[in-house]
Order: C-alpha cells, then sequence, then structure tokens
C-alpha cells in the first residue's frame, strides 16, 4: 500500500465535515504527492506532468504519468499511466497524439510511447543498456538519447558484456590515474554518458541501432550529477543538436569549463565548438522557431558555479553573439521561445521569490510574469505558458496563463488529505545586516500560534552557500515542519544568497565566517524586535551543507548563541575538505585558490581552530554515500563534542548522499531532529 493511504486512514472525504485543525507533521511531508514539471500539448491544449507518490512499504517514491485539458472550465487532471515500475520524463509526439516517455517495466530503462485515443503502452526502444533521457525531434523521425558506455567499445553491447565480466571478478580493487576519482555519491567506473540518435519510425519505434554523436568528446552529455535533456536540443528542422559538454582531462575536478557543441543530428560530422572563447560554463542552447538564433545561458568566471548566468544570442548564419539584457542583475535558469520569436521566457530568483520573466529579444526589456511564491518548472507553447508554483504554505502546483495575463490553478494534490492541516503564517522582513546593506529574512508561527504568546526558535541556516531560503515548498528542509511541531522559525538570506543581484552573491567568497556570520546575528536580533511572539531565550540553529559549516562555525564564533544546533552533512576542517571533497573547483574559489597556494585563506575561517571555545549541545548528521562532505568531517565534529564532554548525538545514513531522500530515513531524520529541539527548548513534564 501507498504511504499516503496508510496515513489518510480516516481522513475526511471531499465535501464531509473537516476535522478539527493540526499542523503539519512529517508523516504528511513524507506522504504528499509531488507534482511535476509541466509538458504542453503542441497545440497548447494539454499538459502532461509526473506524480510522485511514496511507497513506504520500498522505501521509495514512485511516479506516475497525467494530463491536464487547459480548454476546461474546471480541469480534471487524469492518469496516464498506472504500473508497478516508474514513468518520467514524458514528451509529446509532433501531432499530440501520443506522449513518449521513459520506463523499466521492461527490466532496464527505457522509451515507451502511450497513445492518447486509447490502448497500452508500447516500448519504442529495446536497447542493452539504460537509457537515461531522451528527446525526440520536432517532426518525430528522429530521438536523441543519452546512455552510460566505455567511449572505446565498439557498440553498446560491448559496455554490457565489460560490465558483467566486472561483476564476475573476485579482486575489487580499482586504479584511477585521473579525477573524478567519484563524484556525488558514485565512484568513476570508465564510463561517460555519451550521446546517441537514431531514426523513428511512422509507428514511434526505434529500429535502427543508435549513432554515436559525442563519443569522440572525453565529456558526459549531458552533465553529471544532475545534468538531463535541457542540456541537448535540436534545430528547428532536426538536422542538427546543439549541446553542452565539459571536456574532462586531467582537470574536469576544478574545472567549469562547460561549452555549446553543434553536432549534424544523424551523425557523420565531428561536433563543432560554438563557444570556445569562453573558458566558464556555458549551457541550455535552445533554437529560435526560425532556427535562426540561437540562445543559451553563459557564466563570465571560470571556476565559480554560482556565477550569473547571463542569458546570450547567436546569430545561426553569421555566428554573431550579443547579451540580452545585460543590465538585469539575475541569474537565469531556463530558457523557452514564444512562437513569434519575439521573448525569451526565463525563471530566476528574485528578493526571496522565483518568478518567471518574460525579456524581449529587441530591446531587452524584462518583465515579470509571476508574483510571490517559487516556480519550478514552466513549459511555452505560443503565448500560453504552464508552470508549477509553491509557496512556503503550499506544495507545488500547476497553473497556466497567457502571456501577461492571469493564472489559472490546474492541480490540487494533496487538497483532502491536508484538509484539516493548518499551516503556519509567514512573513518576510528586512534588515540592516553586515556593512549597512539591506538584508531580507523569513519568519514563520508555529500552526497554533495566539496573540500574547512567546514560542521557542528553530533558526535555520540554509546551504549553497550561494541558495536561498524564500517563499517556495521544500520536502527537506520545510519550516512548516517545525511549525506543525510548535516552533516558531527564523531563517535569513545571509551575504551570498542569491536572487539580490551578483554583487551580494560573490560576496561570500573568502568569507565564509564574516559577513554572514554578521547577518545571521543581526537578522536574528531584528527578527526578535520586530516580532514579539518569538522567545529568544529559546532557540536551536540548525543547518546542512554550509549550513553545517555554520554550524560548527557558530559553535566557536557565537558559543552563547543557542540552546542547541543541528549540524547535517557540514564543514568541520577546511584543510580536510580541500583534499577529499570531490569537485575541487567549489572549494578553490570560495578560498582563492588551492590549499598549498593559499592555505591563510582556508584556515582564516577553519571551524576546528575554535573547538576550545565549543560548548553548545549538537546533533551531527552524515550520509555516508555524501562524497561532497565526506564522512570524516561529521566523525572529526563529533570527536570534538565528546572528547570536550559536550551532550552530542551523532545520526548517520549508510545509504544517503549528501541528501536524505529514501522515505523511512526521511522520516526518522526529522523525528530525530525535533526530539532534539524538544529536548532543549520545551519544558521538562
Amino acid at each position: 500500500m501507498k504511504l499516503r493511504l496508510l496515513l489518510l486512514g480516516t481522513a475526511v472525504a471531499a465535501g464531509s465535515a473537516i476535522a478539527a485543525p493540526r499542523g503539519l507533521t512529517v508523516e504528511d511531508l513524507v506522504a504528499m504527492e509531488r507534482v511535476g514539471s509541466p509538458v504542453l500539448s503542441p497545440d497548447a491544449s494539454r499538459a502532461v506532468y509526473t506524480v510522485r507518490t511514496t511507497e513506504l512499504d520500498k522505501n521509495r517514491g514512485h511516479t506516475e504519468l497525467w494530463m491536464v485539458d487547459l480548454r476546461a472550465a474546471k480541469p480534471a487532471p487524469q492518469r496516464l499511466t498506472n504500473h508497478a515500475a516508474s514513468s518520467s520524463d514524458p514528451q509529446w509526439a509532433p501531432d499530440g497524439d501520443a506522449v513518449f516517455f521513459l520506463s523499466g517495466r521492461s527490466g532496464s530503462s527505457q522509451v515507451w510511447r502511450l497513445p492518447l485515443a486509447g490502448g497500452e503502452a508500447a516500448r519504442v526502444t529495446d536497447l542493452p543498456l539504460d537509457i537515461d533521457n531522451f528527446r525526440l525531434a520536432p517532426a518525430g523521425d528522429r530521438m536523441a538519447m543519452s546512455l552510460s558506455v566505455f567511449r572505446d567499445c565498439a557498440d553498446l553491447a560491448c559496455t554490457k558484456t565489460r560490465l558483467e565480466q566486472a561483476g564476475k571478478q573476485k579482486a575489487s580493487g580499482r586504479v584511477f590515474d585521473r579525477m573524478f576519482v567519484r563524484h556525488w555519491d558514485t565512484w568513476a567506473d570508465g564510463r561517460n554518458s555519451v550521446l546517441y540518435s537514431a531514426p523513428v519510425e511512422r509507428s514511434g519505434k526505434v529500429s535502427a541501432a543508435p549513432v554515436s554523436l559525442t563519443g569522440s568528446l572525453d565529456g558526459d552529455v549531458p552533465s553529471k550529477p544532475f545534468g538531463d535533456h535541457e542540456e541537448y536540443r535540436f534545430s528547428p528542422d532536426g538536422k542538427s543538436i546543439v549541446f553542452s559538454v565539459r571536456i574532462a582531462g586531467k582537470d574536469e575536478s576544478w574545472s567549469t569549463n562547460f561549452d555549446l557543441y553543434s553536432v549534424p543530428a544523424a551523425g557523420g560530422a565531428a561536433p563543432r565548438n560554438l563557444t570556445a572563447e569562453n573558458p566558464a560554463w556555458d549551457t541550455k542552447g535552445t533554437f529560435s522557431p526560425d532556427g535562426r538564433t540561437l540562445a543559451w545561458l553563459a557564466m563570465a568566471k571560470p571556476g565559480f558555479e554560482a556565477d550569473r548566468y547571463q542569458v546570450m544570442l547567436m546569430d545561426v548564419a553569421t555566428g554573431k553573439k550579443r547579451k540580452l539584457a545585460e543590465s538585469w542583475d539575475r541569474s537565469a535558469g531556463e530558457l523557452r521561445w514564444t512562437a513569434d520569436g519575439k521573448t525569451l521566457v526565463v525563471d530566476a530568483q528574485d528578493v526571496g521569490q522565483h518568478r518567471l520573466f518574460a525579456i524581449d529579444v529587441a530591446s531587452g526589456k524584462v518583465s515579470a510574469l509571476t508574483g510571490p511564491g517559487s516556480v519550478g518548472g514552466f513549459d511555452v507553447r505560443g503565448d500560453t505558458i504552464a508552470y508549477s508554483l509553491s509557496t512556503l504554505e503550499s506544495d507545488a502546483q500547476l497553473f497556466k496563463a497567457k502571456l501577461g495575463g492571469k493564472p489559472v490553478q490546474l492541480t490540487w494534490q494533496n487538497r483532502e488529505a491536508l484538509a484539516d492541516v493548518r499551516f503556519g503564517q509567514y512573513e518576510q522582513f528586512s534588515f540592516a545586516g553586515a556593512n549597512g546593506a539591506t538584508v531580507y529574512g523569513h519568519v514563520m508561527k508555529p500552526w497554533n500560534a495566539v496573540p500574547g504568546q512567546k514560542y521557542p526558535i528553530a533558526f535555520l541556516v540554509h546551504g549553497g552557500p550561494q541558495g536561498s531560503f524564500g517563499n517556495g515548498w521544500s520536502y527537506r528542509w520545510n519550516p512548516q515542519v517545525y511549525a506543525g511541531a510548535g516552533y516558531a522559525t527564523v531563517f535569513i538570506d545571509f551575504h551570498g544568497s542569491t536572487g539580490y543581484g551578483q554583487a551580494f552573491t560573490d560576496s561570500i567568497s573568502n568569507d565564509w565566517g564574516g559577513k554572514p556570520l554578521v547577518d545571521l546575528q543581526k537578522g536574528l536580533e531584528a527578527a526578535v524586535t520586530k516580532f514579539p511572539w518569538l522567545d529568544r531565550e529559546r532557540s536551536c540553529a540548525l543547518g546542512a551543507s554550509y549550513g553545517g559549516y555554520m554550524m560548527n562555525w557558530i559553535q566557536g564564533n557565537w558559543p552563547d548563541g543557542f540552546r542547541c544546533i543541528v549540524n547535517h552533512d557540514g564543514v568541520f576542517d577546511n584543510r580536510g575538505m580541500a583534499y577529499a571533497t570531490e569537485e575541487l573547483w567549489f572549494t578553490e574559489w570560495e578560498n582563492g585558490g588551492t590549499y598549498y597556494a593559499v592555505p591563510d585563506n582556508y584556515e582564516r575561517f577553519n571551524p576546528v581552530h575554535h573547538v576550545a571555545k565549543w560548548k553548545t549541545p549538537m546533533l551531527v548528521i552524515q550520509g555516508e554515500k555524501d562524497f561532497r562532505i565526506p564522512t570524516s568531517q561529521a566523525l572529526g565534529a563529533f570527536t570534538a563534542l565528546q572528547r570536550r564532554g559536550i551532550d552530542s548525538k551523532l545520526l548517520v545514513f549508510p545509504d544517503e548522499n549528501h541528501w536524505v531522500l529514501k522515505p523511512a530515513n526521511s522520516l526518522m531524520w526529522h523525528h530525530t531532529v525535533i526530539g532534539w529541539l524538544d529536548q532543549y527548548l520545551k519544558p521538562k513534564n
């Protein structure tokens, strides 16, 4: 049974009386159905998307395809698939009569085609290896797909055979002669993600063997660990494909030099570099509807992963390039053209929100299309936009709008399951932070707050550090879970946060323990002054990744700030981090070079030097598959706490990476964290 069904039990049915109000629980959060990004049909009349449910008995998420009719006065979403194996990555057939998708229902990840007039889904690829992601050509006559292969193999069967032979070897040793040795949560095994293409029959079936398009390049298409088909795209005539790749070589782990390449969709010619002049990150190339202009995102600073993504345009015929909306001080995320080729729709973080914007291609004028909240995935067809939107009191749901028009909600997932939940009220505020700069933050009341009463504080510090705790929903660090447990929350977008201009984002580099700590101190003080229901005397600080680093830094540099601390996957020793993390470009940019070149930069804000001042009880949490911040960092912090006799606990997940993803582990994580807060912030009976 799905977890949602188990937890609902006697939940109220639609139209019946609402039960007594309650706060959001951890079980509610884990059980919620998660709406994915919308994909519009060619005529913009329908949108297909995924819905993820939780299977607690199998300790995993499960996704199915759904569709909603945008023309309906009262949209009624329709489930398209129902199978034990997940269905994901939907794409429309060019004439809108079928949906292609990925599924492992045949035993491996292959592409399937579902006719919308009726009938069962049919498998259209039958390859010896898993297909990681794919994209259909505009006419539907060709498919591009990415597979993990050994590049020196002549065919796909060779990779399969080699993997099978490796599994039979008795010796377990691995030999490496370059980095990455491991990345995110996976050890390198010699394979690359290679882009292939194959012709598609009228039935939608791929019958010919795929042709390698990028196998000659020493790199992954799409990038690892999170790249997808947004990193490659067909031209409107289907004759070429533009893709983004970083050439690996010996310096892959400290390089952010991704370039855009063009290659004939049918193969037969070597890829051609379109952005060789830029030594920084170029990605997400997308053609205008007439094929004459290529838009993409480009960073300017080599080695910096959080530089501003500038929207770039290139005349395909002449190769002439120009920046679009150069003075707009935001970093774009995704790019979509309108049908007339006059407008680009992009998403970007913006002062605690994540909005959609329209950029006029001729003038560069930027106009906001959405208001408060956080836009997730979106799609554009003609002048119709479909997008997901969440807030601090609502999970992501789908909306539609005409360009510049009013939004109409399309989905209401979880409405019945959460009908009796009262969410904590929230408010954004600003204050004078480090050097007098304006800094923003949010506060949230407990779900059952009453006037005149004070409430203990969960002080949440975001990771990144170039990130934001803004007005959006999360399934990991969600303040509503703390509100549901009776806590007020405060979360500050300190110097280094995104959505406030690139200079603000840049300001944390080489200053991890400086301005951000000042902002957190002043932000909490400003919040307590402005909101009298916050009980400063009962507060606990919590953070992960950079937020976890800040917990270790707070221990020695704000030792009387809190009654307790929660440190998830946090940096304890900057020198150890410099020599053990996998993406070296991150630590080297943030500290101004390698450790051996500029050791003082690393040691200036190194928490390990302040252990003698530690005294606050701390819960340390670590995923053993976290190769970004290795387990030794958590063990170091816990050892310091135990050796100093400070009340402390260590929670280790052997099967989790930098995030806690498995449902049962998420339940345990949340209950352990809230139990730690209860121990120190709530009165003893």
